[in-house]
């Protein structure tokens, strides 16, 4: 069984490309940094396939971070991505929520911020309203009036096998404009049939054979999906400089030690009295060099 993988394929007589991506580790990754309440899972699931999905559509090399901000009980809800497919992501949320809240519940009036990083070239942001009737459809039309491309997402979540699994499929006219309208609808239709048993348990070539075995699919080289935190106790340790040393000497006298947590991983790095002194007779030291 394949999984954390994003495969691409394409429709040789249709003009029509595709995408499939199921995950397990990288989504329970994501969701075990905190106790989140099922909706929420659920939501960084959907934003965690879409945001594979997207990332796979870059040219270049770069990375996409979709955040969802809202007044709602997730004031936040964020993923980033990188062509690398190296993804990670955290929520924000607040009180009690349903297991089956919808986004708008989740969200309240909100919006949908994407933002596509080349490592050269100029960052590109696009702001998406919440008016779709769920994340997939909201998404859909960003692509219909940001790339005039006509485009549908599948997002879907549940247990398979006791343990949490994340999938989509996502199907896009190709730009050469030669696409038609009922090629794309059969396909849509074909693709509607997907049961997530299926999405999450079977090889990519099964799942594709199983919708389009009428069709001529062209299925490239699979793309490995992982989650990547970036966090570090250097990195950690860089931060408390940024601080003045007596609010920091103050914490460590109060709690016994200055403490940095992750919100991406859970990881948290402690310091104390000595590593503090350390760490700025260090900067103290590299600021000498520099002058």
């Amino acid at each position: 069984m394949a999984n954390n993988t994003l495969h691409r394929y394409l429709f040789e007589d249709l003009s029509v490309r595709g995408e499939l991506v199921q995950l397990d580790d990288a989504y329970q990754q994501i969701i075990s940094s905190k106790e989140y309440p099922k909706a929420v899972q659920n939501l960084l699931g959907e934003l965690l396939v879409a945001t594979t999905l997207l990332t796979a559509t870059l040219k270049f090399e770069g990375s996409i971070t979709l955040q969802l901000q809202g007044d709602g009980p997730v004031s936040l809800a964020v993923i980033n991505g990188d062509n690398d497919q190296k993804v990670r992501g955290v929520a924000r949320f607040d009180g009690d929520i349903a297991d089956d809240a919808t986004l708008h519940q989740l969200m309240g009036k909100g919006y949908l911020v994407i933002t596509i990083s080349p490592k050269d070239g100029e960052r590109y942001q696009g702001v998406v309203a919440l008016d779709g009737k769920d994340l997939a459809a909201c998404f859909e039309g960003y692509f219909e009036r940001s790339e005039q491309l006509k485009t549908r997402l599948w997002l879907r979540l549940g247990e398979f096998e006791g343990k949490p699994h994340a999938a989509g499929m996502l199907l896009q006219v190709m730009p050469d404009g030669t696409g038609s309208a009922d090629d794309f609808e059969h396909l849509e239709q074909l693709t509607d049939t997907i049961k997530n048993e299926e999405l999450f348990g079977l090889e990519a070539e099964d799942v594709l054979y199983r919708l389009y075995n009428q069709d001529k699919v062209q299925l490239f080289e699979p793309q490995a999906v992982e989650f990547f935190c970036g966090c570090s106790r250097e990195r950690s340790a860089g931060a408390i400089v940024t601080i003045a040393r007596a609010e920091v000497d103050d914490i460590v006298k109060t709690e016994g030690k200055v403490s940095l947590h992750c919100d991406y991983c859970g990881t948290s790095y402690d310091f104390d009295s000595i590593d503090v002194a350390n760490i700025f007779e260090e900067a103290t030291k590299g600021n000498d060099t520099v002058h």
